[in-house]
């Protein structure tokens, strides 16, 4: 238990009329004429006038993440940190949810993140606390998730001493963070949160890490919401521009062969029924990437699978023999292209993309696109469909080729000799049983691929798993983490 005081602040709420008392009729005006009501912009000019509190920083930084809409925080307490631990256990609006270890809090956002299309919150103490999350904040980096970690660090006179428990995890986590923070001053606990959740959830998603000294943590300070951010350098592009769109759409309309390679951007950027329109529209064959599994469901028609190295053979001869390929929010992965010289070696490439670093990154784009997924594909739709369009290619020969392909080599397993149920059995027919709108957590083997195969995915943000960085342990704490914010739907946890 904490040794220090708990504050407490006490709160005047307006006493309620007595029971059983019939309510006063209005009074007859006997004065001037009673003020007008205000308008909507004089209640917005009132709301968005801060109310200054007097706080701690503890208590300043519960505040803000009440503010900013954070449902849950994972983690473990520990000496730097817990100065935040009562106020929140006070707090009504966030939920804490103890772990066994600062790695598995970090997996748990992760997977609250991804099932709820929010920001996944932990926390950990300074020092080796910390650095147990540096883990999940890489995955987190590898596969886009928004993430904010909330550390605690040695008091600010202390840092640089080789202090009991000190780590300098800011820069420890640079280079696998968006951007993170390192706060002494608890007047910018406010700020530093506000901003934290603008950057982990814009432009590309990904993780941001906020330390805060302990003496920051227990200092007073005030609290006003919100916060002025300053990010002057940071402004993600999200709408594409025109020329890019036209000169992609006359490609398409060239193109006999060309295919659709969806990433997991599609479902970040919640662009899944764009995606299906322009697949209805196109009648382009379409392939779904480990991470964007369930952007398209998996009986439609044009789907043909998964490509790479664990994907069908439907798939992966889709891109190998097309002329064209449609990169939406992917990023041209070594597990997909195997050797990049040899990777749809007749196709034009068109990449779609939020992050500009993407983009020709491993493999050249004869049309590069930056954008957010969900306006790219709006502008693709408009402009084969608009008045000046000059309609859209016919398709139909190299779809009933690939339909041949996928019906002579369709995705299987072989049973085996002794009569006992294959791994790829079970989880088929978990799949069938729980249905689509179950949530599939996998950890890493060849167990993850027969996850991703044999259970048919229908729906976004179904199908968790650290496919970047590999990270075995990630599937219990990931599922934990999904079922706290889904809690409505079932979990699986395949490992």
């Amino acid at each position: 238990m904490s040794s220090h005081a708990k504050v407490v602040t006490a709160v005047k709420d307006r006493k309620p009329p007595s029971a059983g008392r019939e309510p006063r009729p209005p009074a007859a005006p006997t004065g001037p004429a009673a003020p007008k009501a205000p308008t909507p912009g004089d209640l917005a000019a009132r709301k968005a006038t801060p109310v200054v509190e007097h706080v701690t920083g503890a208590q300043s930084l519960v505040r803000s993440l009440e503010e900013v809409g954070c449902e849950v925080v994972f983690g473990l307490p520990g000496g730097a940190i817990l100065p935040a631990y009562d106020p929140l256990m006070d707090s009504t609006r966030v939920r804490h949810v103890l772990v066994r270890h600062e790695q598995g809090a970090g997996h748990a956002a992760q997977g609250y993140a991804t099932a709820t299309g929010k920001v996944g919150v932990c926390m950990a103490t300074s020092g080796p606390g910390a650095t147990n999350l540096v883990t999940p904040i890489a995955d987190a980096h590898m596969d886009s998730v928004p993430l904010v970690a909330i550390t605690g660090q040695v008091g600010s006179a202390a840092i640089g001493t080789d202090a009991f428990q000190e780590a300098d995890i800011r820069g420890i986590t640079m280079p696998i963070t968006k951007h993170n923070y390192l706060i002494t001053d608890p007047d910018r606990i406010p700020q530093a949160i506000a901003e934290a959740f603008h950057i982990a959830s814009t432009g590309r998603p990904g993780p941001v890490l906020v330390d805060i000294t302990k003496d920051a943590l227990q200092s007073q300070t005030t609290f006003s919401w919100p916060p002025k951010m300053e990010l002057p350098g940071y402004r993600p592009t999200t709408r594409p521009h025109g020329k890019q769109i036209r000169e992609a759409a006359r490609l398409i309309r060239q193109s006999r062969r060309p295919v659709l390679y969806v990433g997991g951007g599609v479902i970040k950027a919640r662009a899944t029924d764009e995606l299906r329109a322009l697949l209805d529209l196109t009648q382009i064959p379409l392939v779904t990437t480990l991470m964007a599994r369930g952007a398209v469901p998996d009986d439609h028609p044009l789907h043909y699978g998964m490509p790479g190295m664990h994907g069908s053979v439907s798939a992966v001869t889709a891109l190998q023999r097309s002329d064209l390929l449609i990169a939406l929010g992917s990023r041209f992965d070594d597990r997909v292209t195997g050797k990049l010289a040899t990777f749809a070696p007749l196709a034009k490439v068109i990449h779609a993309d939020i992050d500009p670093a993407e983009i020709g990154k491993n493999r050249e784009a004869d049309v590069p696109i930056v954008g957010d997924c969900q306006e790219v594909i709006a502008a693709l739709i408009e402009e084969l469909t608009g008045p000046d369009s000059e309609g859209i290619g016919d398709y139909a020969d190299w779809v009933a080729e690939m339909t041949q392909v996928r019906q002579t080599y369709p995705l299987g397993y072989t049973e085996p000799d002794s009569g006992a149920m294959s791994p790829q059995y079970v989880i088929e027919r978990i799949g069938a049983i729980a249905g689509p709108e179950a949530t599939y957590v996998a950890g890493v083997g060849q167990h993850q691929m027969w996850a991703a195969q044999f259970v048919r995915y229908s729906r976004p943000n179904s199908w968790l798993n650290s496919g970047g960085l590999g990270t075995m342990g990630f599937s219990i704490p990931a599922a934990i983490g999904a079922k706290v914010g889904r809690p409505d739907r079932m979990v699986w946890a395949v490992d």
